[in-house]
């Protein structure tokens, strides 16, 4: 597996090796400082970004590596270069590549004509980085034995619900997308591609439309901002309406298991998708998973770069 362009890219082997290695980096950042040593990451980011380009460059540094960000217009790209050609031109250079920005198709096509690893780091279909960092976290409060528990996303079906439910499918759960109906629910091939996984591991997916039966027992409540980066502004008023009954509340949380915790991959809108006395109370682990981005970033650079990772059988 030389790339990360999907979240349906991984095998649960190759997630378990990540969260194993991302957990020992937790421990100690600097625990493998030379395995970057004398090389360079590429970091381009098309969209703003506070967290993924902490992270990156944090985790780059600290595998001794010099991570260099790029914005998109300040390449060629802008006056024409391929994405074909940029990508030949920086694994000339780099040792990695790590992308952020809106086409899946252009995440695609840099892994198919770069040389190095290729990581996708958010675009409008997918963010398996951030599954990642959630899954750790998940683990790392409820254990590894997930049997029995529910994982509910609720809200806008967009590249959030999308790597939310293939992850759970990967890593045989039970989780829940709960979506309004329409032009905001998940798409449905991204459904189909996780039914098919949890044929194979024992997931259980569900695409629920009623945000208490969704919550009902469930572990964790996730959830993501109603408005993404791309989204026309003339649709505000329609979807903030449709996703309204889907916002976690302290009694939408209230349906859910005695342990349960609320996750969220920020940035937040209190008052929108979430209650501030949800994010900001005891229930909460978007701080521990927004430092899990950093921990995840650095083993998947150090397992790709390695080529330790064999990728999911279809």
């Amino acid at each position: 597996m030389k790339d990360l362009l999907r979240t349906q890219d991984l095998s649960r082997s190759d997630i378990e090796l990540l969260l194993d290695t991302a957990a020992d980096f937790a421990e100690n950042p600097l625990r493998s400082n030379t395995a970057l040593a004398n090389k360079s990451v590429a970091i381009l980011m098309t969209k703003p970004s506070t967290r993924t380009r902490l992270s990156s460059e944090t985790a780059v540094a600290h595998l001794g590596g010099t991570p260099i960000f790029i914005r998109g217009d300040e390449l060629q790209l802008g006056r024409g270069e391929t994405i074909a050609d940029t990508a030949k031109i920086i694994s000339g250079y780099c040792s990695a590549l790590i992308v952020r920005t809106f086409a899946q198709a252009d995440v695609n096509e840099l892994g198919a004509n770069a040389s190095i690893p290729v990581i996708n780091a958010l675009t409008d279909d997918d963010h398996p980085t951030q599954l990642l960092a959630d899954w750790l976290t998940i683990r790392e409060h409820f254990g590894k034995d997930i049997s029995g528990r529910k994982f509910v996303y609720l809200g806008d079906g967009n590249n959030m619900s999308h790597a939310w439910l293939v992850m759970g499918a990967i890593m045989g759960a039970h989780v829940v997308a709960a979506t309004p109906r329409g032009a905001w629910a998940p798409d449905p091939r991204v459904i189909e591609v996780a039914q098919k996984i949890a044929q194979q591991s024992g997931a259980t997916i569900e695409v629920l439309h009623d945000p208490e039966a969704a919550a009902k027992d469930a572990s964790v409540l996730y959830t993501d901002v109603w408005m993404s980066m791309g989204d026309s502004e003339d649709e505000r008023d329609e979807k903030v309406l449709a996703l309204s009954p889907f916002a976690v509340t302290e009694n939408l949380m209230s349906l859910t298991e005695k342990d349960s915790m609320f996750m969220h991959c920020l940035p937040a809108h209190r008052g929108e998708e979430v209650e501030a006395s949800v994010i900001d109370g005891t229930k909460s682990l978007v701080w521990r998973e927004a430092y899990h981005r950093r921990t995840t970033i650095q083993s998947l650079l150090y397992h790709l770069v390695r080529g330790d990772l064999k990728g999911y059988s279809q």
